[in-house]
């Protein structure tokens, strides 16, 4: 987010208050802390969010746990890999303390083709945190404009841009320590099996700028990651050497694992996670990119893509399964 927040400002103290997720609330969440715990709350929230326990927090004091390793052997690629980036001694923890807590979608959303439109559901679910560099979340959540630093204007957004919430803007924080870049914005995807998936794709939207810098964090189960070079245009001239030869590049991206992928990258490869049967693939698996929007149409599209108007979704441990949170408050606390 912004330098002009601290990394708390405008969280407030408040006792957490888990949803109340599907019919089954004797098997709900976790077991309950016997004090409260702070917990980062907005009017956008569904729901509060808790502040990482101690357990996380001094353990990420030693992250990166390794150097990471430069992959940049071929055309247009420049990657930096880190396994871990997260200390063993946590990444468990952090997976299932982020699962638990927080809120995700199931998005729903037309695209048009031509004449026609086509009905696309997301196969994972999603969240997304932040707002682009035009505005900043003041110490109060209240969004203020980059440049005069007031209110901004009602009709800014269409969408509800939202701050993130303290565990994850306490890694954002250590991240930007890693890797010489600032982010703004913070997109989490949880892949519950693996027929959840996420197809070929590059993140090289106008509303990044040139060369984007994206990190990207794997904690749970071990997946696939795919990369390829998108094609090269035709030559212009029969006497035009031919393009230079590219490989496929496949990752088995473990809990932990962090990839930094920047300078040109995006403009030149694509990426994936493929579908997968049985096996490791059916734990479940929680991606955290952080990436910078530079102007409003990257918060619009973010919150489109990864919130869209699907209702909220939260983790029942019971159940061992995302499922719809029904508003309340958790079992024993008083909403």
């Amino acid at each position: 987010m912004s330098k002009k927040r601290t990394l708390d400002g405008f969280f407030k103290p408040a006792q957490s208050k888990k949803p109340k997720l599907g019919t089954d609330t004797e098997s709900a969440s976790i077991p309950e802390d016997t004090l409260p715990r702070d917990a980062s709350n907005h009017p956008t929230y569904p729901y509060p969010v808790p502040h990482f326990p101690t357990s996380i927090t001094d353990a990420l004091a030693f992250a990166p746990a390794t150097e990471g390793r430069a992959i940049n052997d071929q055309p247009d690629l420049d990657l930096v890999y880190f396994e871990p980036y997260i200390p063993k001694e946590v990444h468990k923890e952090l997976f299932k303390f982020l699962r638990q807590e927080l809120f995700f979608y199931r998005v729903q959303y037309t695209i048009k083709r031509g004449a026609a439109e086509t009905s696309i559901s997301t196969p994972r679910y999603t969240t997304v945190f932040g707002v682009d560099a035009s505005s900043y979340f003041s110490p109060t959540g209240v969004l203020l404009d980059a440049e005069s630093q007031r209110p901004i204007p009602k009709d800014r957004y269409t969408c509800h841009p939202r701050p993130l919430p303290q565990c994850l803007d306490a890694l954002r924080i250590l991240t930007e320590g890693s890797t010489d870049s600032t982010y703004n914005f913070c997109l989490v995807n949880y892949y519950a099996s693996g027929a959840d998936s996420i197809s070929y794709h590059s993140d090289d939207e106008r509303f990044l700028g040139p060369n984007p810098s994206i990190a990207s964090f794997s904690l749970g189960a071990k997946r696939d990651f795919y990369m390829k070079h998108k094609p090269f245009p035709p030559a212009k001239n029969p006497s035009d050497p031919p393009p230079p030869e590219t490989r496929q590049i496949k990752l088995a991206l473990a809990s932990g694992d962090m990839v930094l992928m920047r300078g040109s990258t995006q403009a030149n490869w694509l990426h994936s996670i493929p579908k997968r049967k049985g096996g490791e693939s059916e734990r479940g698996r929680i991606n955290i990119t952080f990436r910078k929007a530079m102007v409003r149409g990257g918060t619009e599209n973010y919150y489109r893509y990864n919130v869209g108007v699907g209702g909220v979704f939260g983790w029942d441990e019971g159940r061992g399964e995302m499922v719809p949170w029904e508003g309340g408050a958790k079992k024993g606390e008083k909403g």
